[in-house]
């Protein structure tokens, strides 16, 4: 790549940066994100200052106060973060690619292919004295399989000479309901102990996060949010349609199935340790879009920002506002994103 060229290539990835109105935008998100992640770690049954924990993080800190935000609450956070990133982003890629602003991995069946493998997981590979640590150790890996398997087969069904945004969209629909069918049928057939452990997870929740997770999350999101932002330019291509994409050079159903994979990939890796947190991939992106536009340049960070924000913000409601009952963070995601769902719908309707 020449010089010249690389500027431009680099200036493409941080054109939020550049625009004065994104940047302000990402500062004050990031700013929020980290004041939520500050005060979610020092809140629970034991409450610490935001000055304590912050000590903490350096060293500091008795070791009471050590032990509970090391041990119990960050790696909790950490995956909510990373969760609510993941979600948004492929959300967000998801919206792009098909070019309908409703699109998100729910409706694409992504996440009801992770459901079905783990609720099919525990129905054939776990009984009721070892369901619990069978699942923490395989339930990860049967949803991003699971995912992955769901994704590959609404694309090629899609296939016709191409893969068109609408044909992809409306088979992704078809198979999401399939999904829930499967799944709703094997928790009614299985024992009950089996269904209340599926069901706490399809509805999503980061509650019994740990380091282990977090160092297997971090570096996966990390790596998938940077092959995202290189994509960027491909995104705001074929936003333009598939003629002006392919009249301007673009390789648009290669680039089409490598975003499916990248988009994949994130909603696996999130659903994988945190269940079937929903509406978050539609909700970021939206809200991003009101805030700095269209162009992915500045959407796409934006929206990472919002999304963990969201997923905090609902694991924190869900563990102090009925305490010492904990209620999981999709119920919250969800009560929020259904009627945001409703208000998009009718915003659209004459679209």
């Amino acid at each position: 790549m020449s010089p010249y060229k690389s500027v431009r290539w680099f200036r493409g990835k941080i054109s939020f940066l550049l625009d004065k109105r994104a940047a302000k935008v990402f500062v004050i998100m990031a700013v929020a994100a980290t004041l939520i992640f500050i005060v979610s770690t020092g809140t629970g049954d034991m409450k610490i200052s935001p000055l304590s924990v912050i000590q903490v993080f350096f060293g500091g800190g008795t070791e009471m106060e050590q032990l509970v935000v090391t041990n119990f609450r960050l790696p909790r956070i950490i995956i909510a973060l990373m969760v609510g990133i993941s979600l948004a982003v492929a959300g967000g890629v998801l919206q792009g690619m098909v070019r309908n602003p409703l699109a998100s991995p729910d409706m694409l069946g992504i996440t009801g292919g992770a459901a079905v493998a783990v609720v099919g997981f525990l129905a054939f590979f776990s009984d009721k004295n070892n369901a619990l640590t069978v699942s923490i150790k395989w339930m990860p890996l049967a949803a991003f399989i699971g995912a992955g398997v769901i994704a590959l087969l609404v694309y090629f069904l899609a296939w016709k000479n191409g893969v068109s945004p609408i044909r992809l969209i409306l088979i992704g629909i078809g198979i999401s309901a399939l999904m829930q069918a499967l799944t709703t049928l094997m928790m009614i057939l299985g024992p009950i102990y089996r269904a209340s452990q599926a069901n706490i997870w399809i509805t999503g929740t980061v509650n019994g996060s740990s380091w282990d997770q977090v160092s297997i999350l971090v570096p996966c999101t990390v790596f998938l949010i940077i092959s995202a932002l290189i994509m960027i330019r491909n995104m705001n291509i074929q936003e333009l349609g598939d003629e002006i994409a392919t009249g301007v050079g673009g390789h648009v159903q290669r680039q089409r199935f490598f975003l499916m994979m990248i988009s994949t990939a994130l909603i696996g890796s999130s659903v994988a340790f945190a269940g079937g947190i929903g509406f978050v991939g539609l909700m970021a992106p939206h809200m991003a879009r009101r805030l700095v536009g269209s162009s992915f340049g500045a959407l796409l960070p934006v929206s990472a920002l919002i999304g963990g924000i969201l997923v905090m913000l609902a694991d924190l409601i869900g563990r102090t506002l009925f305490s010492p009952l904990e209620v999981p963070a999709g119920v919250f995601t969800s009560a929020i994103g259904a009627p945001y769902f409703i208000y998009l719908l009718f915003k659209t309707r004459n679209a």
